[in-house]
């Protein structure tokens, strides 16, 4: 009798439940129907798609289908980590990313620092002015590295061969390559990238600042005291998402600014799968490697994420 009653009880439990939820969505349904396009959004294009993730594991053939091809296993993967390329790509790509990661991940904090001590007007300008450089498209960025850096008729040159040096093949030595690729990628974002700082500043309590100041802090004294603990939780979930991307460097600018002189620094995991696995029509090798790097990168964030909740009350979860 006991069992029964308890059994009885618990499906009276689910009833109830169910009917509060069911309550609770119809009573909050304009919330959900502005919610439904994001959602259908990532059901067919984040998820839908991972069912062709199994050919990672296929000897896949266009006119087999992903269900036909034959299984192989981890074979595409061993091809990948057995490879004569496979530690080059490993340096190459980690050598960027953690370059790009130091370089231009303070540079929108300072930059958001700075803004907003500004006055007013001069404050928009100059939002205008750094902001602008995001909407450049990558090809148009890479010509205008092309021209200025240019043997011939390039700015910098000009200016070394006023003063009496050599011109240099900048695009062609290896030793410039990753300069070169990761300054101007932080020319182009670190004005973009301050709009979430800005945002965080803006949510700072101003009665702080005003206590602060009858107290006579100066105003190098309120932006280290007030503002960068202001927004730490904000650079914290920032530097968490920027980790999750160590592994992953996109191939179009690096492979719009490879040629083969630079090659030996230029060639990461993404423009050899580009080359590999897109060109070569080896689709199962490309999804493989890109497995791959979605793992990593999932790694990096979870443990990014422990890092950060244990030191911090900061977490993405």
């Amino acid at each position: 009798m006991r069992k029964a009653s308890r059994g009885k009880g618990k499906i009276e439990k689910k009833k109830t439940s169910s009917l509060k939820l069911r309550t609770r969505i119809w009573r909050h349904r304009e919330y959900y129907l502005l919610l439904l396009p994001a959602v259908v959004y990532v059901a067919l294009f984040c998820y839908a798609p991972m069912y062709g993730l199994q050919i990672a594991f296929k000897d896949y053939k266009v006119s087999l289908g992903v269900a036909g091809s034959p299984w192989i296993g981890f074979r595409n993967f061993m091809d990948f980590f057995q490879g004569y390329h496979f530690w080059k790509l490993i340096r190459n790509t980690l050598v960027l990313s953690l370059y790009s990661l130091v370089a231009g991940f303070p540079l929108p904090i300072l930059v958001a620092l700075v803004l907003n001590e500004l006055r007013p007007g001069f404050k928009k300008l100059t939002q205008t002015i750094l902001y602008a450089p995001h909407f450049i498209s990558t090809v148009v960025i890479i010509g205008m590295v092309s021209i200025f850096f240019s043997p011939s008729v390039g700015v910098v040159n000009t200016v070394l061969n006023a003063l009496g040096r050599d011109s240099v093949y900048f695009l062609g030595d290896p030793r410039y390559f990753r300069h070169l690729y990761v300054w101007s990628g932080v020319w182009q974002g670190m004005g973009w990238g301050a709009i979430i700082y800005l945002a965080a500043l803006a949510g700072v309590d101003p009665g702080l600042h005003e206590a602060a100041s009858i107290d006579g802090a100066s105003r190098i004294q309120r932006i280290l005291h007030i503002n960068l603990p202001g927004i730490l939780p904000t650079i914290l979930i920032m530097l968490i998402l920027q980790i999750g991307q160590i592994a992953s460097v996109g191939y179009e600018k690096v492979y719009l600014m490879q040629n083969d002189l630079n090659l030996e620094v230029s060639e990461v995991i993404s423009t050899y799968v580009y080359k590999r696995g897109l060109i070569n029509n080896n689709y199962s090798f490309s999804t493989a490697v890109g497995l791959f790097n979605n793992v990593v990168n999932v790694i990096m964030v979870l443990i990014a994420n422990a890092v950060s909740r244990k030191h911090s009350e900061t977490s993405l979860f």
